[in-house]
């Protein structure tokens, strides 16, 4: 019998967002869904925001999605954060 470990790989970063600190809660989902992950933050109303995260050619892109520009324009440091949480 061969077991398989995965390591469940989840953390929360802050992030300035539209001139505001804002944290965001990432998750690596496993399974059929592995290489994604999800994201997700409140916005300035208390409701919560989610979106997922793929990597194609060696980058963590949001999958397109209708998003505030403020989430859009931080993709590169969600890159960032994802490879670090990788290593």
């Amino acid at each position: 019998m061969n077991i398989q470990f995965k390591k469940n790989i989840q953390f929360t970063k802050i992030v300035k967002a539209e001139g505001r600190l804002r944290e965001f809660n990432f998750r690596k989902l496993g399974g059929i869904n592995e290489g994604f992950f999800t994201v997700d933050v409140v916005d300035d109303r208390g409701n919560r925001i989610m979106f997922r995260m793929q990597k194609e050619d060696n980058h963590w892109k949001i999958v397109e999605q209708p998003l505030p520009s403020w989430i859009l324009s931080s993709e590169n440091e969600f890159h960032g954060l994802i490879e670090e949480s990788l290593l």
